[in-house]
């Protein structure tokens, strides 16, 4: 072979060493540059997305300007057959690589909805159904139906459910979300009933579940919650009425217009403390992990009846001369 035959090969090799130095190169730099992202948005992956085909719609978005580079070093970092669907965020300053790495671990975006404190049961469903992010497919079933759906057939639904924020991918269901709140309720009662004060005049778990749906509707002062939970338990304890509006309001559902008359007082349900003795049959609202810690751990002391001061807070009496003094200060002088 002549001697300008191996100084072609020997130009060809370099040639080729070069472009191949230089593709590298531009793979490099395409994994580690910042992508065409000048505002927060969100990029969806459907299910069975293909490496390609996700490229393809980040070139057409105008998100990145090499779609093979990036289906290229998906390939070799071995992320091709690992990503996942759902909703993931764009943002300035992110490269390919770190937007691969979200898709393989699945980082997708997450959304929150509050189940709040003294809700009913029947206000968080509304609130569950209005979330545009949740999957639907409990629409015009009763709670009977749902408790059935959720695995708990026979359960009434109102108090299982804890308060707190809930995060969740799009996409989720609505099943699935009340599931989660029922297990979070069902989890605390597990770990707190064990640990609650010794002779309580609750037989069961449900039962501290209901005292505590009150407590959660009594007051909206931290502070007074275990107070309250006090004075409940010392009239269960002493065989009195609990005589709590809440639960009067509750047995009154739908007729309850805003005002608590004498005549609702009088007006029988299974709810109306002031007619019968001892709990309701269920808990009258969601209450929180507070209320459920009041309930397990009453404030010692001696009262056995509070009421409104009309600023949220309550003034508590040991004797009934005390109490109905309180009322014609905080509740009889208010009145027009």
């Amino acid at each position: 072979m002549s001697k300008f035959v191996f100084k072609l090969l020997g130009i060809s090799a370099i040639g080729l060493g070069l472009v191949g130095g230089w593709f590298a190169f531009e793979l490099f730099s395409f994994q580690r540059n910042a992508m065409n992202v000048t505002a927060e948005k969100i990029f969806v992956v459907e299910p069975g997305s293909s490496l390609s085909g996700i490229a393809r719609r980040l070139h057409n978005a105008g998100v990145i300007e090499q779609p093979r580079y990036l289906s290229l070093v998906g390939r070799w970092r071995g992320h091709a057959q690992r990503l996942q669907a759902g909703e993931y965020r764009l943002e300035p300053g992110m490269t390919p690589l770190q937007l691969l790495d979200r898709m393989v671990a699945g980082e997708v975006v997450q959304y929150a909805l509050t189940v709040v404190e003294g809700w009913t049961f029947k206000e968080m469903l509304q609130a569950v159904a209005a979330h545009e992010k949740l999957s639907h497919t409990l629409e015009g079933l009763d709670s009977a139906q749902i408790m059935h759906r959720l695995g708990v057939a026979g359960e009434h639904p109102e108090g299982r459910f804890l308060p707190e924020t809930y995060h969740f991918a799009a996409g989720l269901s609505d099943v699935e979300f009340l599931k989660r709140a029922y297990q979070a309720m069902r989890a605390l009662l597990q770990r707190e009933w064990p640990l609650r004060a010794a002779g309580l005049p609750y037989a069961s778990p449900y039962e501290a579940l209901i005292m505590a749906s009150i407590i959660e509707k009594e007051t909206a002062v931290p502070a007074e919650r275990a107070e309250i939970a006090g004075v409940f338990v010392r009239r269960l304890e002493k065989g009195m009425r609990l005589q709590t509006d809440p639960t009067v309001i509750y047995g009154l559902g739908e007729d309850f217009d805003g005002n608590i008359r004498r005549r609702d007082l009088r007006h029988d349900t299974p709810y109306n403390t002031y007619t019968r003795h001892g709990l309701p049959p269920t808990p009258i609202a969601l209450p929180g992990a507070d209320a459920v810690y009041a309930a397990l751990h009453p404030a010692p002391g001696e009262s056995l009846y509070f009421v409104a001061k009309g600023d949220g807070s309550h003034h508590f009496s040991a004797t009934l001369e005390e109490h109905i003094n309180a009322v014609r200060q905080y509740q009889l002088r208010r009145q027009p």
